[in-house]
């Protein structure tokens, strides 16, 4: 039988052994995961967690940093503060997403024009999924935020959370979770009232837009609803642009 070949001989078999710090980072990772750590709960003091997997505490907090990056817990500060488990849903895409597209557009990464696109991408099918599958509670959520828009004056401080939820939950209505987190995700970052000075005629234009919208998504016209709500990105983003360029 010939002898192994020096190569064969040092290469790997199976996993490779973890650090300390990525021992601690995957076994709290799979306990969130696998529900064991559930949504909203506190782990135990990082003195605890240090002595729980033997490690020193700066390898703990190294192993909490990286689990914070990866959205699965957050730290609140304080005296009775600590490291919480994060929601782990459709809603946490949300999340990573928004942060992601802010870096990007503030490092030059992308640019405005591409996130916008992309908005556009989306909230077209989600209009026409709206008008099929929205329920009587949206629909009576998205007629109050229209009818609260009209009588808000546009230095009003609501405004841009009105305009929020409408686009969010537009998308909610449209029944995909996955489309829902990422409208609500490219919304925040090419939100109109950012870049605009909002003036009264902007903000008519808007809340009749806005209202053609919502009628198209009562009255399940899908066809009414894209052709509403291409009006409606196409004209805010040629007025976000005026205003970036000016």
């Amino acid at each position: 039988m010939p002898l192994a070949s020096s190569s064969d001989a040092h290469r790997s078999i199976g996993r490779a052994v973890l650090r300390p710090r990525q021992q601690v980072e995957e076994t709290i990772k799979a306990a969130i995961l696998s529900g064991e750590l559930r949504s909203g709960e506190m782990l135990p003091p990082e003195s605890e967690l240090a002595r729980q997997f033997n490690v020193s505490r700066t390898t703990l907090r190294e192993a909490l940093r990286s689990l914070v990056s990866q959205h699965l817990i957050t730290k609140i500060p304080g005296a009775r503060g600590g490291n919480v488990v994060r929601a782990v849903d459709y809603r946490a895409l949300s999340s990573v997403m928004t942060e992601a597209v802010d870096n990007l557009l503030a490092l030059g990464g992308i640019g405005f024009e591409e996130v916008a696109d992309v908005r556009q991408f989306l909230e077209v099918p989600s209009v026409r999924l709206a008008a099929k599958h929205r329920s009587s509670g949206e629909l009576a959520t998205l007629s109050d935020i229209v009818q609260r828009q009209k009588t808000a004056s546009v230095d009003d401080p609501d405004i841009p959370e009105l305009d929020r939820q409408f686009h969010t939950l537009i998308a909610q209505a449209s029944g995909n979770r996955v489309l829902a987190s990422l409208v609500s995700a490219l919304h925040k970052a090419t939100e109109p009232v950012h870049y605009l000075n909002l003036s009264p005629e902007v903000g008519r234009e808007t809340v009749r837009q806005h209202a053609a919208i919502l009628r198209a998504i009562q009255n399940q016209d899908a066809n009414a609803g894209e052709k509403a709500i291409v009006e409606h990105l196409t004209y805010l983003s040629r007025h976000i642009q005026a205003h970036r360029a000016g």
